[in-house]
């Protein structure tokens, strides 16, 4: 039997409330939090909690080290109650979907940079950004279709697209465009229009 939300808070020196208990609780179930979205399901069970609240117990947490804090850029912090290891996550850049991910090396902090500039170094928090199965499988039905062989033709040999000569309404214009009026009317099937002479 694993240890309680109340035992936890307890070893950590803090009270244990309500509101703490159920945090810890919920972030056992799920996940990558944000404030927000842990006010809107622990809300429904205490009606006396409010969003500061959450963000004081939050932050209460995340000191004592039971819940650990990740700021993704461009994104509200998110929590989890993973702690204790130098793991790394993965954000799909289409609907926000966050994965853990195991340390890139090994043990903290799993990463070196080429100067601490006089820091101990003790983590490394990195985030791989990309687009989770479910975003690809969306993005590559929603691809527009390809041409159709008539489209691809007209497109490769504009002359395709002149007026089609088994249409005698479209031709028209075309066959008498250079012609004078009087041979315009002949051919078509009009009466001749006369001309008139000089004296």
């Amino acid at each position: 039997m694993g240890i309680t939300e109340a035992a936890l808070l307890s070893r950590a020196g803090l009270r244990v409330t309500e509101g703490r208990v159920a945090v810890l609780r919920l972030l056992a179930e799920r996940s990558h939090l944000s404030a927000d979205q842990v006010f809107q399901q622990i809300g429904r069970a205490l009606a006396t909690t409010s969003i500061q609240s959450v963000h004081n117990i939050l932050s209460d947490l995340t000191a004592a080290g039971l819940v650990h804090r990740i700021e993704p850029a461009g994104h509200p912090a998110l929590y989890e109650r993973r702690v204790g290891d130098n793991h790394h996550h993965v954000i799909c850049r289409d609907c926000d979907a966050v994965v853990d991910v195991d340390c890139v090396v090994g043990a903290a902090p799993c990463l070196e940079p080429d100067s601490a500039h006089g820091y101990v170094i003790e983590t490394a928090e990195v985030v791989f950004w990309g687009r989770c199965p479910a975003c690809q499988a969306a993005l590559t039905a929603d691809q527009p279709p390809t041409a159709t062989p008539s489209t691809t033709a007209l497109a490769a040999d504009p002359s395709l697209s002149a007026p089609s000569l088994s249409n005698p309404a479209s031709t028209a214009g075309s066959i008498t465009a250079g012609q004078p009026a009087s041979e315009r009317a002949k051919s078509q099937n009009h009466p001749p229009i006369p001309t008139t002479e000089n004296p």
